[in-house]
């Protein structure tokens, strides 16, 4: 094995916690390996190490979303010895959180953390990489970018704007959203006001809704004031601490917009060209490692919070009406096919989405899916 994928093996297999440890050993001045110690300077970099600028756009301390980030950046410096120091900062710090991509593509940044879906006035293609209403889960889409060619055309999209992508990280299924209204029919979407960003707002807009595109930390003021009736962020675990239960109290799950949505990290190209091999190996685990974490991540700590919103806080469950999940399919089917026919890289990226999607959705319906149906018919786990 090459010394780039035993990095690459070690970073995915045994480093998933190592942001604790090493945000420790940089304060302690610890070894972060052999002979390797960790020191700041004034401006709190490590000394000796390459330093690079990372814009997110999540707000500071957002569960999952700004710890992916943060993982990424402690997984590169405990990987390479304390020699590759990646600096995280938080939305509206450096640069607001639909403004990164713009930063790291001109080279203010070096890099974002962020959902590429925010850029698809840059290519109808982007929310491909991201998530699409009735698209993959996160397991199908490693299997596309990993196995079916969508990597290779991600990072050819992103050439074009001189950025190299990474998945980073996946939030899975997403919820429907927050309503302080019932949806009983589709009669519902008419004129309501969704915070939804990417394709499942063009979705929303094609049910009769509004979509209004807001930023984590501004979507519960929009809530409170009535700018918005209703919004989708993530799922229970970001939506719990952000309190959107006390102005929308009913719940729709599952969501009908982002089966899995993956977070990328983009890189500014020639930067990136300018990092040494091993760091290029490095900064590529670090993501992949966040990225496999992330999935158990969510799954449990969405399960978590979920109790804690029924039991605490009394939220009304709910799952939309067969009328509203049927029109939003075809619809989604609709979208699928003009983002591909917007230019010719789009057609590419469509057709090889449409093909892997294609490919594993027997499979995975077949077994995952009816294994869960089995499950949940046969299997009583209360008390």
């Amino acid at each position: 094995m090459d010394r780039r994928s035993l990095l690459t093996a070690v970073a995915v297999g045994t480093i998933a916690g190592a942001g604790a440890g090493v945000a420790a050993a940089r304060l302690a001045g610890a070894p972060l390996g052999p002979g390797v110690v960790a020191r700041e300077d004034a401006a709190g970099a490590v000394a000796g190490a390459v330093r690079l600028n990372m814009v997110t756009s999540w707000p500071k301390g957002m569960p999952g979303l700004g710890a992916s980030a943060e993982r990424v950046a402690a997984s590169a410096l405990a990987l390479s010895g304390g020699t590759l120091d990646i600096k995280v900062y938080s939305a509206g710090e450096l640069v607001g959180p639909f403004e990164v991509f713009d930063a790291v593509a001109t080279g203010s940044a070096d890099l974002y953390h962020s959902a590429d879906y925010y850029w698809q006035g840059k290519s109808p293609a982007y929310p491909f990489f991201t998530a699409v209403p009735f698209g993959m889960n996160a397991i199908e889409q490693m299997g596309w970018l990993d196995h079916g060619g969508g990597q290779a055309l991600w990072e050819e999209l992103g050439a074009g704007f001189g950025i190299v992508p990474m998945a980073a990280a996946n939030t899975c299924h997403q919820a429907g959203g927050w309503f302080k209204r019932e949806i009983n029919s589709l009669s519902d979407f008419r004129g309501l006001k969704m915070r939804i960003p990417g394709i499942g707002g063009e979705m929303v807009r094609r049910l009769g809704g509004a979509a209004v595109a807001l930023p984590g930390g501004e979507i519960y003021p929009a809530l409170q004031s009535g700018v918005i009736d209703a919004a989708e962020f993530v799922g229970p675990w970001n939506d719990l601490g952000l309190g959107f239960y006390r102005e929308a109290p009913f719940y729709y799950a599952p969501g009908l917009q982002e089966p899995g949505a993956i977070l990328a990290v983009g890189v500014n190209k020639g930067r990136f060209d300018r990092l040494s091999r091993e760091h290029q190996a490095i900064l590529r685990a670090a993501c992949r490692e966040s990225y496999m974490t992330s999935i158990g991540e969510f799954t449990y700590q969405n399960s978590v919070a979920l109790e804690q919103l029924r039991t605490d806080h009394n939220i009304k469950l709910r799952a939309f009406p067969a009328e509203v999940t049927a029109e939003a399919a075809r619809v989604a089917k609709v979208m699928w096919a003009e983002a591909g026919a917007a230019d010719p890289l789009a057609g590419r990226i469509y057709e090889n989405w449409l093909k892997a999607y294609r490919t594993m959705r027997p499979w995975v319906e077949g077994s995952e899916a009816a294994y869960m149906s089995m499950r949940a018919t046969t299997l009583d786990l209360t008390p």
